[in-house]
């Protein structure tokens, strides 16, 4: 019994070291990428196509990680999870072959496939293995794998690019994901589904991936010279809802199970998980073009910026799960949106002459916030839906972190892009494109000395406007947080779905 009990252990501590690495493996995707890019678009001459090779990843990960969640839970785990890892794989040797931009946005719609697969089925499988109450811990490791990933991705980059070629920042997530599957294939193990009950909802996916394809590519839209199109793509995308939920009321296995809409705990979570996530995307993203622009120092640094965050996130978690056993979900927030606040007004108080130890500190108070919110409302997306649907709830969670991001996003860039085209309007000797050899410390050295002072001031202003966006999601959140008022712990509604 006790070397059965010592077998099922090592395959837990497998699983979960495979599931590190897929994480791993998805995280540093995105960094490495923006790394390499100046290279690739002088391989390629794409330069016009340049965001697309990031959206569009991003774009079928949304889209697909509702339907991967589904499947999970009618057909299993295991084959989804390597289903994604294979498409993942071939994605990303496809990108290492391409030729032309074109063909490297067709292979990152592959890639970005296998990657809506990988990201939520991380989570899932995390639940499957571990109790409640070691499952925040784990998720707070699985999730430090991004913060390790923001640290490593730059360096590593580089050096493939200096040493090997670009095509090798694609090429190395062969080897990663053969191994990741063959550890999956070996040693996670799961009951089988009984193939009879499998049935897909092909209708209901169509009309879902009608509801995110085009909200999605609206967000990408948003700010062009056609104010119309964004608008129409909304409309459709309003009009797939209605049309979606019609039919999804009339299906006996939907994709989306409406019923889930029903649980406010379930609801109010995973609003809170989008707003967080569109903070987090804002922090991320230009902590370290506050540190280049502003005050000058190498990209290295500004990475380093953030990855306070990183580590204390992790710490975050742990306390969540311990939280967790003693108070609501929603009581839990409240305290998570403490340090965020608290993180979010060292950033709108800090100056153009904040010294980068503010950063460190304050972005180690935000990674607080930001461990405990995210395992928050993972672990209670999870454990307040029935046993059959914790798949579609990972998922649903996943979803809406992840348009959360690519709104904040787009409106971020709206935001900095505004602030910089006005101020370069109002004095006569700086231009945008001025602004942008900026936000670089190599071709920051070619400005005139004396316009420094003031073109540090306008990007200042317009990272301060992102931030006072930043609080809008933080008071919204806590708004929406007072609305759950029940006092149950998660234990409690875990028991009662179990």
């Amino acid at each position: 019994m006790n070397e059965k009990q010592n077998q099922t252990q090592s395959h837990v501590m497998i699983v979960t070291i495979a599931v590190f690495i897929a994480t791993f493996m998805t995280a540093i995707e995105g960094t490495i990428v923006s790394t390499a890019m100046p290279t690739i678009i002088g391989s390629l001459h794409g330069v016009s196509l340049m965001n697309w090779v990031f959206s569009i990843y991003l774009l079928m990960t949304a889209v697909s990680t509702p339907i991967y969640g589904k499947l999970a839970d009618m057909i299993g785990r295991k084959p989804v999870f390597i289903f994604g890892l294979i498409l993942f794989v071939i994605g990303s040797v496809l990108c290492s072959l391409s030729n032309s931009m074109f063909t490297l946005i067709l292979s990152r719609v592959v890639q970005g496939l296998g990657s809506g697969a990988i990201q939520p089925l991380t989570f899932t499988i995390i639940a499957d293995i571990f109790p409640l109450e070691k499952r925040a811990k784990v998720l707070g490791l699985n999730g430090s794998s991004w913060g390790i990933a923001a640290v490593i991705a730059p360096l590593l980059g580089g050096f493939i690019v200096e040493k090997l070629s670009w095509h090798w920042v694609f090429l190395i997530n062969l080897p990663i994901g053969i191994i990741t599957m063959i550890l999956i294939w070996i040693f996670f193990k799961e009951e089988k589904r009984e193939k009879s009950k499998v049935k897909i909802d092909y209708i209901g996916t169509t009309l879902l991936i009608f509801v995110l394809l085009p909200i999605m590519l609206a967000l990408q839209f948003i700010g062009t010279s056609s104010a119309w199109l964004p608008i129409g793509l909304v409309a459709l995308s309003v009009i797939s809802v209605f049309i979606f939920i019609r039919f999804e009321r009339k299906v006996s296995d939907p994709i989306l199970p409406l019923s889930l809409f029903k649980n406010k705990t379930f609801v109010i979570q995973n609003v809170i998980a989008l707003l967080i996530a569109g903070f987090l995307i804002s922090f991320e993203a230009y902590i370290p073009t506050w540190m280049q622009g502003i005050l000058g120092l190498s990209p290295s640094m500004g990475g380093f910026a953030v990855t306070p965050s990183s580590v204390v996130w992790i710490f975050g978690s742990f306390w969540a799960g311990t939280l967790l056993k003693k108070y609501a979900p929603n009581r839990v927030i409240y305290i998570s949106l403490v340090f965020l606040a608290i993180a979010n007004a060292l950033l709108l108080f800090a100056h153009v002459g904040t010294p980068f130890i503010y950063f460190l500190a304050l972005a180690a108070i935000a990674g607080m916030g930001f461990g405990l919110t995210i395992t928050t409302t993972t672990v209670t997306a999870q454990t307040v839906v029935p046993a059959e649907n914790v798949g579609v709830a990972t998922s649903f969670n996943t979803l809406l972190r992840t348009i959360g991001q690519s709104l904040m996003v787009s409106v971020d860039g709206i935001i900095l892009n505004t602030a910089l085209a006005n101020g370069a309007a109002n004095n006569k000797n700086i231009t945008v494109d001025m602004m942008n050899k900026l936000i670089d410390p190599q071709t920051a050295n070619q400005l005139p000395a004396e316009l420094m002072p003031k073109m540090r001031q306008i990007l200042f202003s317009g990272l301060h406007n992102i931030y006072v966006a930043g609080a809008i999601l933080l008071v919204i959140a806590l708004l929406l947080n007072a609305f759950e008022i029940k006092n149950k712990n998660i234990l409690t509604a875990h028991e009662q779905n179990g």
